[in-house]
């Protein structure tokens, strides 16, 4: 934008202005090819609340997909509730199905972070077992006792790359203790 050479004065003093009071002048832009997951929840049943808080889990910490509940038709990602143990089959990067088991949760586990996880199988992470609480994809190896529902900059960085990429994913089963193929 070009300004008259008299109005430039009364354009920096407004500038100056605005940062004085902390209003942001330029706004940062959305990454451009942000990929949408849309999720049905509607069969989580009592999970639902903890489904909804681990895909914005997932859309506070990465910038190149985003889960958005589905209105209406088909969705990506179809979240489920049963008497088992929490798990998810991917069909292919950002589609499948979750199950929100109730076993982990009788056994103490945190159900946003089985949420955040099982999401994350979805967005193309495997399980790491490590056992360690800030590692997301540990699962249920950290412990009952874990609460943390965030990534590590590790996972986020592979989802960021799987997503910037288009990387095609393998169908595949996640549930404890085996990686199943399908």
């Amino acid at each position: 934008m070009i300004l008259p050479r008299t109005l430039r004065p009364v354009f920096g003093v407004l500038i100056a202005f605005l940062l004085a009071l902390g209003v942001p002048v330029v706004a940062t832009a959305a990454p451009e090819n942000v990929r949408v997951v849309t999720y049905d929840a509607s069969q989580a049943a009592e999970f639902r609340d903890a489904v909804d808080a681990g895909a914005q889990v997932w859309n506070d910490n990465v910038q190149n997909v985003r889960f958005e509940p589905a209105s209406g038709g088909a969705a990506d990602v179809v979240v489920l509730a049963d008497d088992g143990w929490p798990r998810a089959e991917v069909i292919g990067l950002g589609q499948g199905r979750v199950w929100m088991g109730r076993q982990a949760v009788n056994e103490g586990h945190d159900t946003v972070r089985i949420a955040a996880h099982e999401l994350g199988h979805i967005l193309g992470l495997p399980d790491n077992r490590t056992g360690v609480c800030e590692d997301l994809m540990s699962g249920a190896s950290a412990g009952p006792q874990c609460k943390n529902s965030k990534p590590n900059p590790e996972e986020i960085a592979e989802v960021e790359r799987n997503f910037a990429e288009g990387v095609r994913i393998a169908p595949r089963l996640y549930r404890e203790g085996v990686l199943a193929l399908r």
